[in-house]
């Protein structure tokens, strides 16, 4: 089996253990893009066989949640999952925090927070954190696209829906507003949207895979290797060079004259899909051939 599985992680499950499952269904190489925390739900793309191979050239790595900030207090974890820190003091009128929202929109920094899976000298930040240990993070860039208000939730919070880039912590998001307000906040809840060319639209459950496992059925649910890449442009080889392109081979420039140099390409013999390739000076290379060139 070989594809992508838009899978709709639920809350409690590590994006981890659904890789796992899936790995077990399959019996394939599988690896997952983009982790969310356990409590966390929402779209975790799982790359099934010849997929985990097309992780790091998918074009669009954008992420849409929708997020609930709570003004109860801050955390040490950031989220509901940990321990006070400072109470809430007071619960912001909306009119206040539209005011501060647009600090946060645009290239902003953050500091992961200290139960993060980043790692230093390769063990987990969390599991430093639980052993007390406390490790100062560098601020690093990250992008919020798009950053809005939505209704008031409860007696102390509001909803928020973000699109953003890669690598921010929506999580520090919420802390940072509250702070920014004098008025300590954390995350409470978290679903993903969208993650690239993944919808939550077009999600899968747990549930739906295990049946489909169970039915011998998996494959149908699986997306193309081609799937999310679609923004990359598109080099369709002519029968002279099928052989060439099968076997990962160079390939001339002037196939695809418009490409840029070092930028990347879709290649395909007919409708087989080939795998991903860049141009250099005068040849196009691949970076990730898929039916039995480089890997």
């Amino acid at each position: 089996m070989n594809g992508f599985l838009n899978l709709l992680k639920p809350p409690g499950m590590s994006s981890g253990s659904c890789a796992a499952l899936v790995k077990r269904l399959t019996r394939e190489r599988v690896g997952h893009a983009g982790t969310l925390d356990p409590e966390a739900a929402g779209v975790l793309p799982i790359m099934v066989g010849r997929a985990t191979r097309l992780l790091d050239f998918l074009p669009d790595k954008s992420k849409s949640y929708v997020a609930e900030i709570s003004f109860s207090g801050a955390t040490d974890t950031q989220d509901a999952q940990g321990r006070i820190t400072e109470a809430g003091r007071r619960v912001p009128e909306r009119r206040e925090i539209e005011a501060v929202l647009d600090r946060f929109r645009g290239v902003i920094l953050q500091c992961p927070p200290a139960y993060s899976a980043l790692k230093r000298d390769g063990v987990p930040l969390y599991a430093l954190a639980r052993q007390g240990i406390a490790v100062e993070t560098k601020a690093r860039e990250t992008v919020i696209r798009s950053l809005e208000l939505g209704e008031r939730t409860g007696t102390d919070g509001y909803m928020l829906f973000i699109d953003c880039g890669s690598g921010t912590y929506i999580r520090t998001l919420c802390h940072d507003i509250g702070q920014a307000l004098s008025a300590p906040a954390h995350m409470r809840f978290l679903l993903r949207t969208r993650h690239g060319a993944f919808d939550i639209q077009e999600s899968i459950t747990v549930e739906e895979v295990l049946a489909a496992g169970e039915a011998g059925a998996l494959e149908s649910l699986l997306l193309p290797l081609d799937h999310p890449l679609q923004a990359l442009p598109e080099l369709r080889l002519s029968e002279a060079y099928w052989k060439t392109g099968r076997n990962g081979g160079k390939l001339p420039a002037r196939l695809l004259p418009e490409l840029e140099e070092a930028a990347a390409c879709r290649v395909y013999a007919e409708d087989t899909f080939l795998g991903v390739a860049h141009r250099e000076e005068l040849i196009i290379r691949f970076d990730v051939g898929l039916t039995g060139g480089r890997s």
